[in-house]
């Protein structure tokens, strides 16, 4: 393995892009294999371990599946039967958890690229849809590589989400735009740059349908990307650790007397959401608003 990643390395292939690679063996997987599944994140996983073994229609091969014995690192799916080496901790009283047992309305939007970070693992790590959740996903283009297509579908992406915002008026909107961190991936330069530009038009244009319905945005992320692209002999491919902006707009402009708190992390962002939601925050969340006066 360590062989094939160096000679993928080689080729030009960062670890994103690493072509699908027999280790041993020519046979494949076969009837009594044991098979353990060691990705650790399971929106990418999950996919390959039905194709292995869910005799579905829509999931199976032209030829049979093999019959296996498999294990998974974690939990890739609650509907799977499998044994987990590590199970889950579920998270209690998240965010939209807290917004639901309110009565909140609340839209999960993404394009599908990073359609399970707003709901999957907003949630928790759950497979759970909370009354008044509302989901909408917006399909990314269909390109072997999106610095192809940097603009991916943040307008689609926009249009619906100030289309929901205009006609149901949800309580809270969580919105993701995955073009720097997919087009950071490929260690295009220009695309990136041109990826940045394309959430700066979309943004604006969100946040102006945001303030005109008389709401809060908050603007931030969880990790850097395309702040460091590296050199272009040695391009960066990989999540940053720089630290990530969080941006408080309010509908009319004034900051209330309100300022963001320097240092925050994100076990802070939450927090920050119910306390301008004006909804209490439930003693699992150990952090703190990020806004004061």
């Amino acid at each position: 393995a360590v062989e094939a990643a160096r000679e993928a390395h080689d080729r030009g292939e960062t670890d994103e892009f690493v072509e699908p690679t027999l280790i041993a063996g020519g046979n494949g997987v076969e009837d009594g294999d044991a098979v353990v599944f060691f990705n650790f994140r399971a929106d990418r996983a999950r996919q390959l371990v039905r194709l292995l073994t869910d005799t579905r229609p829509a999931w199976s091969f032209a030829v049979d599946q093999p019959d296996i014995a498999l294990v998974t690192m974690t939990e890739y799916d609650e509907t799977f039967s499998f044994p987990v080496a590590f199970p889950p901790e579920i998270p209690a009283d998240t965010v939209g958890e807290v917004v639901a047992d309110a009565d909140g309305t609340q839209l999960r939007i993404a394009e599908s690229e990073k359609y399970p970070h707003v709901t999957y693992f907003l949630n928790g790590g759950r497979e759970v849809e909370f009354p008044g959740e509302l989901r909408s996903i917006v399909k990314s283009p269909d390109v072997p590589t999106y610095d192809l297509q940097p603009e991916m579908s943040a307008p689609e992406l926009t249009d619906e989400a100030i289309r929901v915002i205009e006609e149901d008026d949800p309580d809270l909107v969580v919105l993701n735009y995955a073009n720097p961190d997919m087009v950071g991936h490929t260690g295009d330069f220009d695309a990136a740059v041109a990826a940045v530009e394309a959430v700066d038009a979309e943004l604006s244009r969100l946040l102006d349908a945001v303030a005109d319905a008389g709401g809060h945005a908050l603007v931030t992320a969880d990790h850097g990307n395309a702040d460091d692209m590296g050199t272009e002999t040695d391009p960066h491919t990989a999540h940053t650790f720089n630290p990530v902006p969080f941006v408080h707009l309010t509908p009319d402009g004034d900051d209330g007397g309100q300022t963001v708190c320097s240092g925050g992390s994100l076990c802070d962002v939450a927090p920050t959401i119910l306390d301008l939601m004006a909804l209490d925050r439930p003693a699992a969340m150990t952090g703190t608003p990020l806004l004061e006066r």
